[in-house]
């Protein structure tokens, strides 16, 4: 079946974690998309300049080993192979060559951001943008936008808070899918 409908979930996913699954999850629940990408970026740029990630092929085993199996989701290394930071306007580009519409999915975190984005006035005639919650705070879609909101509980979790934690199973089951936990460890010190 061809994709017709995206959705667009991109990150740096270092590590992915509950939150992330259960925003997927609710994603695909809306019935807007063909297939969801889950696109992980081989240089966020913002982060990786203060040496503050895993190196992308980690990264990328971690995502396949958190999203590979939910329904309509693919991981794909499309960002890791193009040279030079990760923008989501060049990603979207490549992507509407292949489909008829992209959603980008974001965390109401990033929505606040996203005029701000690398070419944010050429994307917002682009794609739509599907806006899920983070807890503490309201549900703002971003202005000028073609936007909505996805229905689900908040998750409090974010891969910073679980990169400060001590290394061990025992530690990260709670946050973490079972099969991350022996590749988010192989790579500790």
């Amino acid at each position: 079946m061809t994709a017709r409908r995206l959705g667009l979930f991109g990150g740096t996913f270092d590590p992915p974690h509950f939150g992330h699954v259960a925003a997927l999850k609710a994603a695909a629940g809306t019935n807007r998309f063909d297939v969801i990408e889950v696109t992980v970026a081989g240089d966020p740029y913002q982060k990786s300049a203060m040496g503050l990630v895993h190196p992308a092929a980690l990264r990328l085993a971690m995502a396949q080993a958190a999203f590979g199996g939910l329904d309509l989701v693919r991981v794909s290394d499309r960002e890791i192979r193009r040279q030079g930071p990760s923008y989501t306007i060049d990603t979207v580009r490549e992507l509407l060559g292949d489909v008829d519409s992209v959603d980008l999915i974001v965390g109401a975190d990033l929505a606040a951001q996203i005029d701000a984005w690398r070419d944010s006035d050429a994307l917002r005639t682009l794609v739509r943008v599907g806006v899920v919650p983070r807890p503490g705070g309201a549900m703002v879609l971003p202005e000028g936008w073609d936007s909505y909101e996805i229905e689900m509980d908040p998750v409090d979790l974010s891969s910073t808070f679980i990169r400060k934690i001590p290394y061990g199973p025992e530690n990260l089951r709670d946050f973490v899918p079972e099969s991350v936990i022996p590749l988010y460890e192989s790579f500790q010190d």
